[in-house]
């Protein structure tokens, strides 16, 4: 009977294996994914540019001693957003941060990108010290960031902020159509950075077609209400012509702002705004990652000689079980109660110490800020605490990597991870789920993610917690770590199809088409008028 198991499942694995690469050779036979979106682009919009615009800028020149070097950010924001400007050819507006940005430039501020294979141009905008720290740091992070995410931290409300807020938004507004022109330019505005722009860049380009993506959660209108300033921005987001949030549950938040702080005519049931004439669409796009581009960078030889490094410098053996943890520091990633509750599954499950090693991969933010120090340091005490109280010479719990990363060098530290942990205490959808999915090519991790996560809308095989619940996390480790293989890859394989199936591309191709409802709508009224 064993002998007849052994040949089923010989059998069995020859044809997943033909299967595989079947589907391998039908891949090849399509377009890329990124053929694909840009084929779409030009025939469903006919525009001659395609122009992101976002604080961050993907890629970054700093110097190295007397040379000029680069790195592209490890957000997952940002590493699907490249994906679909390489797609598109097109430009990228963004504010310069590195010490070398403008050392690299030409006259108009214009770099091409990526360094290695340049497909795209990034502009940059050059802001003074006063600019980036009332924008960005002031309005941005102590007025929208808090207001929006329940992360109980109460936000600054500053006129003075508000005032540079407006100042640099209309900047963007004049780079983006210093290149554009007044050309039928499709621009994708990113997140509540960029709130006003949009108004301002249709004042400078009526012809423009604008969608601005909101990539935080939407609050009820309750908390909205408190903000000094609600109408301007609500006024600047409803210029654009589609406003897109990851979950309906935040399009449906927002129209009840609307409704609630101005008068507009409101259709719930095709969830848009109409305001003088002027309709915006509010539509809900999961956002998520470049699932190809991801599960080829795991598969790659270098990755795994990466991950093995990786284990020889933190001193890993073989048997260990590997956690991870990858966040930017932040008080809304859920990383002390992540903490407080690895702490709780050493201290009732004392079997799996020396058995069990965690690394949290935290990448510096907004140190400027009070909460965010205050966030830092509690999580560097909460570590060493930790730390003093199980480790020996051999092993510590917790490994802290504190620095920044490139993305192809945190793909090894996901491929080496048994179990990944997202604990956000609010986010809008947070992509690290989605890239440890992808990154996952061996189908034996395990996800452990937070239920306040617009990730959790999808991820629903992932082990769901709630962040706040520290015995129950505890626990949930516990049952990570004792995941029998055969439910591992089950749950695993769901979770891959889904991210396969829902791409970075997906997103725009579902956001493109939508555009070209509406361009198809301004040519038919303007022909019979």
């Amino acid at each position: 009977m064993p002998r007849i198991k052994e040949v089923f499942d010989r059998l069995k694995s020859a044809g997943a294996k033909a299967v595989d690469k079947a589907m391998s050779r039908d891949r090849e036979d399509k377009e890329s994914p990124e053929q694909e979106l840009q084929e779409l682009v030009k025939s469903k919009l006919g525009v001659t540019k395609f122009v992101l615009v976002s604080n961050r800028e993907p890629y970054v020149h700093f110097y190295s001693g007397d040379r000029v070097e680069s790195f592209r950010y490890a957000s997952g924001l940002t590493i699907a957003l490249d994906s679909i400007a390489q797609a598109t050819k097109g430009l990228w507006v963004a504010h310069g941060s590195g010490d070398a940005d403008f050392d690299v430039v030409d006259s108009r501020n214009c770099v091409r990108v990526p360094p290695d294979d340049p497909s795209y141009t990034l502009k940059r905008i050059s802001l003074t010290k006063s600019q980036e720290n009332g924008y960005y740091y002031g309005f941005s992070n102590q007025v929208l960031w808090p207001l929006c995410h329940v992360a109980f931290v109460r936000p600054k409300f500053d006129a003075k902020n508000w005032e540079i807020y407006q100042q640099v938004n209309r900047l963007f507004a004049e780079a983006v159509v210093q290149e554009v022109g007044q050309e039928n330019a499709l621009i994708f505005v990113q997140d509540y950075h960029l709130a006003l722009c949009t108004k301002f860049i249709k004042e400078l380009n009526p012809n423009s077609i604008t969608v601005l993506f909101w990539h935080i959660p939407w609050p009820n209108p309750e908390i909205f209400r408190i903000c000094p300033w609600k109408t301007e921005i609500l006024e600047g987001l409803l210029s654009n012509d589609i406003l897109g949030f990851h979950l309906r549950y935040h399009a449906e938040n927002f129209l009840k702002t609307v409704a609630l702080e101005m008068e507009a005519k409101i259709d719930y049931e095709k969830l848009a705004v109409i305001r003088a004439d002027k309709k915006c669409l509010v539509r809900s796009y999961p956002i998520s990652v470049d699932f190809q581009r991801i599960d080829s960078q795991a598969r790659l030889k270098e990755t795994s000689q990466r991950a093995n490094e990786i284990r020889k410098r933190y001193r890993l053996r073989e048997e260990m079980i590997i956690g991870l943890g990858v966040d930017r520091i932040d008080y809304t990633k859920g990383i002390p109660e992540r903490l407080m509750a690895l702490e709780r599954f050493f201290e009732i499950y004392p079997e799996y110490q020396k058995k069990v090693v965690f690394i949290q991969i935290g990448v510096p933010s907004r140190a400027q800020l009070e909460a965010y120090q205050e966030t830092i340091d509690l999580i560097e005490n909460m570590i060493q605490r930790i730390n003093w109280k199980y480790s020996d010479s051999h092993w510590s719990p917790i490994i802290y990597v504190k620095e920044h990363q490139d993305f192809k060098a945190i793909v090894p530290f996901y491929k080496l991870a048994d179990f990944c942990v997202v604990s956000s205490l609010h986010d809008g959808m947070n992509l690290v789920a989605k890239e440890y999915v992808a990154s996952q090519v061996e189908g034996d991790g395990v996800l452990i993610l937070s239920q306040f996560t617009g990730s959790a809308r999808e991820l629903e095989q992932a082990l769901l917690i709630n962040p706040y619940d520290t015995e129950t996390f505890a626990h949930t480790i516990k049952k990570a770590v004792e995941m029998q293989a055969e439910e591992k890859r089950a749950r695993l394989q769901r979770l891959r199809e889904i991210v396969s199936e829902h791409t970075i591309y997906h997103w725009a191709k579902e956001i493109t088409t939508d555009l070209a409802r509406i361009k198809q709508g301004m040519q038919s009224e303007t022909s019979t008028g």
